[in-house]
């Protein structure tokens, strides 16, 4: 059984902590071994993307004490951020105390678009295609057999008239199609281009596009946490718990409110969100533009989350976004390490694995929000981005911690100072 509260893993080498993390979880040191040497062989890589020359590797690290439904959950990050494993993972053991993370999907739909554009009359293709629907649909369905024997499949066809445009009118069909634990864009793509030649002889016009859409709004993880107001003054001393959970209201306020502020307090989300969307071979750009459309689908561009607080007095938070992952094909059945990543955590489905991303999310943009309201960001980040600026002014084994820790308690971290301190200490 998978143990997510590891004490003192931040303390351990990394030989140790690999040891724990095998002991904790369903893998065996074997299974890590894709995470020591990057998993993934330059011969490999080559023919995964156009003119490779090598790999570049990012930090893999563990988000701790995560509960999502109930079920213990270790989960990896691929970062190259100070402070977002470490703000999630406190987070994550706040939100125990109030049950842990409950989350759910919905089914897991994404939306092809076929445009039609040379169309006589707009509103009677549009009537034509509905008459026809179960033909398409059925066109649609037969695609893939594999999908269709899982579940997966054509769930829906929906017809829209853009009358006024750069080009003039024309029409825009989504096929709306079950995928199942795949993220679903090659199998989309495939039957908008079949339904094509159907569609031109109903419409009388030309399918000019025909692509899936990154805005899968049909496609939705939600998650939610109940934070006890004593729980939040863990690691503070000069802060009640309704200051905290106050200033966590207030801050969301100011990001449900302003889009200045919104873009910043969503980009806290996806810190958390794209380091376990890429630790498993998913299309991380594909998730940051369903979200950002996600969050401006009112008109306004807004926050992704809310917070307020319960009849208790708890501090109560939500995250809503779209949320397009899958377990199988891509990057994510060819890289040893996403293999490694998924079997981790666990997960037997996409919609499982979106469950724990969206946590993951509402984790971090807890860790940033407390952070803020408090004692500001930049204590608890600097003290990690040390480490990063005494490696990069030349330190080196125990002189990293070193160095760091000077500058922390000095409040002033930057290169030159740690360059400063270690010709000192080399003195």
């Amino acid at each position: 059984m998978t143990n997510s509260r590891i004490s003192g893993f931040y303390n351990l080498t990394l030989d140790e902590r690999r040891a724990k993390l095998a002991d904790d979880s369903n893998l065996t040191p074997e299974d890590l071994l894709p995470w020591i040497t990057g998993g993934l062989s330059a011969e490999a890589a080559d023919h995964m993307i156009e003119n490779v020359v090598g790999m570049h590797a990012l930090p893999l690290g563990i988000g701790l004490n995560f509960m999502v439904n109930g079920k213990d959950v270790l989960v990896p990050f691929a970062i190259e951020e100070p402070s977002v494993v470490a703000g999630a993972s406190f987070m994550a053991k706040l939100a125990r105390a109030g049950g842990g993370f409950h989350a759910t999907t919905s089914e897991p739909q994404m939306i092809g678009q076929i445009q039609v554009i040379n169309v006589a009359n707009l509103n009677e293709a549009r009537l034509k295609l509905y008459e026809r629907k179960a033909e398409l649909l059925a066109t649609a369905d037969a695609i893939d057999p594999i999908l269709k024997k899982f579940g997966g499949g054509a769930r829906d066809l929906e017809v829209r008239v853009f009358e006024d445009s750069p080009i003039g009118g024309f029409l825009v069909i989504h096929l709306i199609y079950d995928v199942r634990d795949a993220m679903g864009a090659n199998a989309v793509n495939t039957a908008c281009e079949k339904l094509a030649p159907q569609i031109e002889a109903i419409t009388n016009g030309k399918v000019h596009l025909r692509i899936l859409s990154n805005l899968a709004d049909r496609r939705i993880a939600r998650a939610r946490c109940t934070i006890p107001v004593n729980e939040l003054t863990m690691g503070f001393e000069s802060f009640k718990g309704e200051t905290v959970r106050d200033g966590i209201i207030a801050a969301w306020a100011f990001a449900a409110t302003d889009p200045y502020r919104a873009a910043t307090h969503n980009k806290g989300i996806m810190n958390g969100v794209d380091a376990v969307v890429i630790a498993t071979g998913n299309d991380w750009r594909a998730i940051e533009a369903g979200a950002h459309a996600y969050a401006a689908r009112s008109g306004k561009y807004t926050s992704l989350s809310t917070w307020n607080k319960d009849k208790d007095g708890s501090l109560v938070g939500t995250l809503e976004m779209p949320m397009a992952v899958g377990i199988v094909g891509g990057a994510t059945k060819v890289h040893p390490a996403a293999q490694a990543a998924v079997k981790l955590m666990g997960v037997k489905t996409a919609s499982e694995l979106a469950e724990i991303i969206v946590s993951v999310g509402l984790a971090q943009n807890m860790a940033a929000l407390r952070a803020l309201a408090t004692e500001g960001i930049q204590r608890g980040h600097m003290s990690l981005h040390a480490r990063q600026v005494a490696v990069a002014a030349g330190a080196s084994g125990e002189l990293i911690e070193k160095v760091a820790a000077q500058m922390v308690a000095e409040k002033v971290v930057r290169v030159d100072r740690a360059e400063e301190i270690l010709k000192g200490m080399r003195t």
